[in-house]
């Protein structure tokens, strides 16, 4: 059963999320300060700052995507779609903003 299968792995891409966050605070803290420019936004400046939010959603996602995929090539290839599956999810529940992105 899938489900069980990514519950193997639930512990330890929780490590990895929290490692993630902070070792690269920078790339979050880019993403909050992006995330308030834009909710802040006049209308005219609005598109601009929203454009710079999905820069720095794309920064953040393409490092979840690095922890990822570089454990996911240490696994055979049933484990890793799991994996990378079960990693997606924990990531998008952990930071919805990037639902955009992953």
């Amino acid at each position: 059963m899938i489900f069980r299968r990514r519950e193997r792995f639930r512990e330890l891409i929780g490590r990895q999320l929290d490692l993630v966050r902070r070792d690269d605070a920078e790339l979050w803290e880019e993403l909050d300060e992006a995330e308030q420019a834009y909710e802040a936004a006049d209308r005219g400046e609005a598109e601009e700052r929203y454009g710079d939010y999905l820069l720095a959603a794309e920064a953040c996602v393409d490092r979840l995507g690095e922890v990822r995929d570089g454990y996911a090539r240490t696994l055979g290839a049933d484990d890793a779609d799991v994996y990378q599956e079960a990693f997606d999810r924990a990531a998008v529940r952990r930071w919805k903003a990037l639902s955009i992105e992953l």
